[in-house]
């Protein structure tokens, strides 16, 4: 009995105990409300964007270029077998082509192995270039590359010529001296010319040219063939010539178009 009481007040104590623990605990404890976060607020950065750069304007000109071949000018100082003179000449159409013509008179002595000749006469090109170099502003250089359709008329004059022997048994025989000219013989051909022309000076340009030739039509004299032909320079294998000419040229503008060149949009930098 004794026992089962002090186990009975042992028990009410500790019980009482856990009571007043969890009442200390409900009056202490304080409850925290929850404060809602504040947004974080950047600082606002204004994205640092290039000004709008307005279009370039880049202004044309189209106009006459006139000119004249210097190689075939000042060649006969030191040829004296030679003298001739050239005019060149070029007109804008669009941004890229041009009408391209040449006019000449040549005469030139060729003294060739059998025969000695002198051919004279005058001859006109026509045709087109096209540019294909790509100007800056302000520019106006030409790098080109075209097509020609030539025509001479001329004569030649067969100075003197050697008779042909297989057998020079005593040595070669004297040139013969026939000075007879022929008249009204003519000549036609085609040809691929490439060419570069810089602007050095106000509206003055120097130039340099290469012209590969084909002959489509040649009158030839009687007893021998034409060895030089005005316009086409001197024949290769009956029908294969070459010129070049360098050459310096004055511009006329006539009229001018404006091209608008839009600049080049840069993106935003990202974030």
């Amino acid at each position: 009995m004794k026992h089962t009481l002090k186990y009975f007040f042992s028990s009410c104590l500790l019980f009482s105990m856990v009571l007043v623990q969890a009442q200390e605990t409900t009056t202490t404890t304080v409850t925290k409300e929850a404060v809602p976060a504040k947004p974080k607020t950047e600082s606002a950065k204004p994205e640092l964007q290039e000004a709008a750069k307005p279009d370039s304007i880049k202004t044309d000109r189209y106009g006459l270029r006139v000119g004249v071949d210097l190689y075939k000018l000042t060649r006969g100082l030191y040829d004296k077998d030679y003298k001739g003179i050239e005019i060149v000449g070029d007109f804008r159409l669009t941004k890229k082509y041009y009408i391209a013509a040449e006019l000449g008179f040549e005469d030139k002595t060729t003294d060739d192995d059998r025969l000695n000749s002198t051919a004279t006469g005058t001859y006109i090109k026509g045709g087109f270039d096209y540019n294909l170099y790509q100007n800056w502003l302000d520019m106006e250089n030409l790098i080109t590359i075209g097509l020609r359709g030539g025509f001479s008329t001329f004569s030649q004059n067969l100075n003197s010529y050697k008779i042909y022997n297989p057998n020079p048994y005593w040595g070669e025989q004297p040139a013969i001296i026939a000075d007879k000219k022929y008249n009204g013989l003519t000549a036609g051909w085609l040809e691929v010319a490439m060419g570069v022309k810089a602007k050095v000076f106000n509206n003055v340009f120097v130039g340099f040219g290469v012209q590969l030739k084909m002959l489509v039509a040649n009158t030839k004299p009687d007893g021998f063939d034409n060895l030089y032909i005005p316009g086409f320079n001197r024949t290769y294998d009956g029908s294969f010539g070459i010129g070049f000419n360098y050459t310096v040229s004055y511009f006329i503008p006539i009229y001018k178009k404006k091209t608008v060149i839009p600049q080049i949009k840069k993106d935003a930098p990202k974030k």
